[in-house]
């Protein structure tokens, strides 16, 4: 009779297996822990998080954030007082105060939503007599910076109204179902329309130029009938569009269709503008050059009426958009070819002339 081989391992001691155990128990409480450390680590810790603050003093605390402040860190000093507050129970003065202080960082810092917000908070806190001009000041300052006029408005007849108990813009203008429409509403539909009329020239403008830009088509519509007018014409579309919604038109093929020709044409406006607010910065002195270059065009007509006029010399400042739409113009015209002809050798766009050329055929045809 054959012998089997045997290949099974020879079996361990038993007097091990207990040792084993716990070293694997033991090795188990050690991945875990390590696991939660670093689980626990990031949103404990870092260069300014609260745990950071709490070893310091009060005194270090107020050195530290002088220190970020005076290296222009603004954001970061804001982040290392939100945490002291966070860490320290203090009076109300003084907890309004370092608020106030932590909504003039974020202004610095160019966060002027922030800002507002802890310009909001430091009120709501504690009134501070002292502060009140400053935080008033500062507030409308970060409104204007976000070239919020609508609701600025708002924020200075709130601030100089003797009623307290309802706020500006709060009145209903309109209503769709159960939606109530205000007047601050109102304001801020408007004043998105004037944005996506100004698009096109925002590129060409510094930030100031736009602002009042905006300003000035923004004060046309104090007037109630425009206001009227404007929300005539923005329910008539609303409600429109809803419809349309309801009866599923965007399912529709010719619908896509449409949608997809409006993205390509709003895109591409979109990178031509990018491009033109990149490689075209006109300044008051290149507007200054160009109208001295060009005055002979500024010139007022003579008045028929009068045979003993003449023509007069139009100043800079009567003639300064005009001036500008020209300027703009044709810097652009430039930047657009330069943009388009490298666009087309990237995408190697080949366009057959020959094939537009009349062949002896197509000329019997005729």
């Amino acid at each position: 009779m054959e012998e089997k081989l045997n290949f099974s391992l020879p079996e361990k001691k038993r007097k091990n297996s207990f040792t084993s155990a716990i070293v694997i128990i033991l090795l188990l409480i050690l991945i875990g822990l390590g696991a939660a450390n670093f689980l626990i680590r990031p949103s404990n810790q870092g260069p300014y998080s609260a745990n950071a603050v709490s070893a310091l003093s009060p005194e270090q605390v107020k050195q530290l954030a002088a220190r970020l402040a005076g290296r222009n860190l603004y954001a970061r000093a804001a982040k290392v007082w939100q945490d002291y507050l966070a860490l320290n129970k203090l009076p109300a003065q003084e907890h309004a105060r370092i608020l106030f202080q932590i909504g003039t960082l974020f202004e610095k810092a160019g966060s002027y939503a922030e800002a507002i917000e802890f310009y909001y908070r430091s009120e709501a806190i504690a009134k501070i007599s002292e502060l009140e001009p400053q935080v008033n000041a500062h507030i409308k300052n970060c409104f204007e910076r976000l070239g919020m006029f609508s609701a600025l408005r708002y924020e200075l007849r709130d601030r100089t109204s003797f009623n307290k108990t309802k706020n500006a813009g709060d009145k209903i203008v309109a209503e769709i179902g159960a939606e109530k429409i205000t007047e601050a509403d109102l304001d801020a539909l408007i004043e998105a329309a004037i944005e996506n009329q100004l698009a096109p020239m925002a590129a060409f403008m510094t930030t100031e130029q736009l602002y009042e830009q905006k300003n000035k088509v923004l004060e046309q519509y104090q007037n109630p009938s425009a206001k009227q007018q404007f929300l005539q014409s923005w329910l008539t579309q609303e409600v429109l569009y809803r419809q349309g919604l309801k009866e599923d038109l965007m399912e529709k093929p010719e619908t896509k269709k449409l949608i997809e020709e409006l993205t390509r044409s709003v895109l591409s406006r979109q990178l031509m503008n990018a491009e033109l607010a990149g490689k075209i910065n006109i300044t008051e002195t290149d507007l200054q050059t160009y109208y001295e270059a060009n005055k002979e065009k500024y010139i007022e007509p003579a008045n028929e009426e009068d045979p003993n006029s003449t023509e007069r010399q139009k100043s800079f400042d009567e003639v300064r958009d005009q001036v500008t739409s020209e300027l703009v113009g044709r810097k652009s015209q430039d930047v657009q070819r330069s943009f388009i002809k490298q666009l087309m050798d990237k995408y190697n766009v080949i366009i057959h002339s020959s094939a537009f050329t009349p062949t002896e055929q197509s000329k019997d045809d005729k």
